[in-house]
């Protein structure tokens, strides 16, 4: 298989199909186990996803990726993750993830230090956002970063973390001074090998499997001055940033979703009762048509939302609007296929309670649709509501 360069509108169903066929023919046949056993996606196969260049579509050519457009990621996220959400997870991490943002906002060294391995598929980083006193309200966070004479001293816990335990690097949003709220606010770069980092017990969450998830705890944890992304006061530059990731996770969603519906319109076709097939009655073809709106609704959002000008960043109430549709008709359209798969879809064989579970992880991740819901007006009318009064 052929590696990933640069590609353009043309170029885009190419990279399509080779993303489909890998994720039919490579990782679906090894999805079922790795949720069955809680695998976590092996280092070997990644390393694989780099060497095909799907690491470093949206990421620049300078530090080993292809400089293509977001777009082209989204797409390679979404075939994969019809078959394989632990593999697209590899490339929604690397391309809409943490590294997306070193390559963003990064200094030069770190883009260099970090970007090249990452694309290489040798190492991984994961974000540290959330924590046990602070998940939607991200604000209210502790882990505090102090700044010492050779840089910084970390304290404080991350919980839910993606990839938490498995990654090499984690990317740390923490309190970088004593100004109240947002504005003290700012990220640095840990890595996982460094004295004082350690790691909770991995969870055991209804879906998501293959993408562990564990607590970190930094304990006085010192690391250097370079190692700062942002400093106090970059919350508002993270969070604008942090908007690709929840197009990564839209795509994610968007993907359970079509393969939920594709599966579904088959089966459909092919079983039959009363001795004709099952799209033949009128209640299964409105249930059907139910499904393709909610997710070419999604889609199509999907598609605004990832629709912006290289070297910017996507509008953000676009991409709550995806998020939040992508989400909310992930879990919707799942549900429904495996009501019409009868006693089949409530099996594994299937893989539409496999789908159903992962759904609702990905509604979870990244900003909640209730959370969503609230940043779509607040978008729409410009203005902030404080939750806390």
């Amino acid at each position: 298989m052929t590696s990933v360069a640069t590609v353009n509108a043309a170029e885009r169903e190419a990279v399509r199909e080779l993303a489909a066929s890998l994720g039919r023919d490579r990782y679906a046949p090894k999805a079922a186990e790795w949720d069955a056993n809680r695998t976590a996606f092996p280092h070997d196969e990644r390393r694989h996803l780099g060497s095909l260049g799907l690491l470093g579509i949206a990421l620049p050519e300078e530090y080993g990726g292809s400089g293509a457009p977001l777009r082209d990621a989204l797409v390679v996220i979404e075939e994969i993750a019809k078959h394989c959400r632990p593999a697209a997870f590899q490339v929604f991490e690397a391309n809409t993830g943490p590294a997306h943002v070193v390559a963003m906002h990064g200094t030069e060294e770190q883009k260099r230090r970090f970007l090249p391995n990452i694309i290489a598929g040798e190492t991984t980083m994961a974000v540290a956002i959330s924590e046990p006193d602070a998940g939607s309200a991200a604000t209210d966070m502790t882990t505090k970063g102090t700044r010492t004479p050779e840089g910084y001293r970390i304290t404080g816990t991350k919980r839910w973390i993606s990839n938490g335990s498995e990654a090499d690097t984690y990317l740390v949003y923490c309190r970088l001074s004593d100004a109240p709220g947002a504005k003290g606010l700012g990220a640095i770069l840990v890595e996982a090998d460094r004295p004082g980092v350690s790691f909770g017990t991995r969870e055991k969450l209804m879906g998501f499997r293959g993408i562990p998830s564990a607590d970190i705890n930094f304990d006085d944890v010192e690391v250097p001055a370079e190692n700062l992304l942002v400093g106090p006061g970059g919350f508002r530059t993270l969070f604008s940033a942090f908007s690709i990731e929840r197009l990564g996770n839209t795509t994610m969603s968007l993907a359970i979703g079509q393969a939920a519906l594709d599966r579904t319109i088959e089966y459909v076709q092919e079983r039959t009762q009363f001795g004709k097939a099952l799209i033949e009655f009128q209640a299964v073809q409105m249930t059907v048509a139910d499904m393709i709106l909610q997710v070419e609704a999604a889609r199509r959002l999907q598609e605004k939302a990832a629709d912006f000008p290289a070297g910017t960043l996507p509008n953000t109430l676009d991409v709550s609007l995806a998020k939040c549709t992508a989400n909310e008709m992930a879990k919707r359209v799942t549900d429904l296929a495996m009501q019409l798969h009868g006693g089949n879809g409530y099996t594994e064989e299937y893989g539409l309670e496999r789908l159903h579970r992962d759904s609702h992880g990905w509604a979870l991740a990244g900003g909640t649709p209730t959370m969503q819901r609230t940043r779509i007006v607040s978008e729409l009318l410009g203005r902030n509501f404080d939750q806390r009064r």
